[in-house]
């Protein structure tokens, strides 16, 4: 409801009855245009629009031919957590020297990347030579879906898989690696003729 130019005694004292504040809106225009609101409610709901509203943007993981296989690790953990957030992730790979002539390495440890992340990701724009540096963008794909709870998930040993075993927390949080186990399997094993192991 608009009620037109009135003083500003006139305006706190019926924004006071009303139990609300007086907020200048426009500060510059003369008479200066105010508005009975509750300011504190008024905030909340902008801060609200704010969070809700998450803005998809392009972020950059760097690596070079010569990268450490812990580091890609990494940078790919950290690429997943861009991804979690809605996040694009550009990798870009910097060729220096004579790293230029041995470009399809590039294009193996981003097709291993893209191998590694499976259906989470999206490829938007394959791998591609600019000049000396190569450059691909993923995007957050399908999420794995969630198992019932009733099932278990089966567990399959890694080789099977054609990955590495997993290192247990314990061991991860140490620094050491255990040797790896392979699952045992449900069969009975066959008598042994002469004692020597298969």
């Amino acid at each position: 409801m608009q009620v037109g130019i009135i003083s500003t005694d006139e305006a706190l004292r019926r924004a006071r009855e009303a139990g609300l504040d007086l907020v200048e809106v426009a500060p510059h225009e003369r008479p200066p245009v105010c508005r009975i609101m509750d300011y504190g409610k008024w905030k909340y709901q902008q801060k609200k629009k704010v969070k809700k509203h998450h803005e998809q943007q392009l972020k950059e993981v760097r690596m070079s031919p010569k990268t450490d296989a812990r580091d890609k690790e990494i940078k790919v953990a950290r690429a997943c957590k861009f991804f979690e957030q809605g996040d694009k992730v550009q990798f870009t790979m910097l060729f220096r020297g004579r790293e230029r002539f041995h470009q399809d390495r590039g294009i193996v440890i981003f097709q291993a990347i893209i191998d590694q992340l499976g259906e989470a990701v999206k490829v938007e724009r394959p791998p591609r030579t600019e000049g000396r540096r190569m450059t691909m963008v993923l995007s957050p794909g399908k999420i794995a879906p969630k198992r019932p709870e009733g099932k278990p998930a089966e567990a399959k040993p890694a080789s099977a898989l054609g990955a590495p075993a997993s290192v247990p927390a314990d061991a991860a949080a140490t620094g050491t690696l255990a040797p790896e186990v392979a699952p045992v399997p449900e069969v009975a094993p066959a008598p042994e003729a002469d004692g020597q192991e298969a």
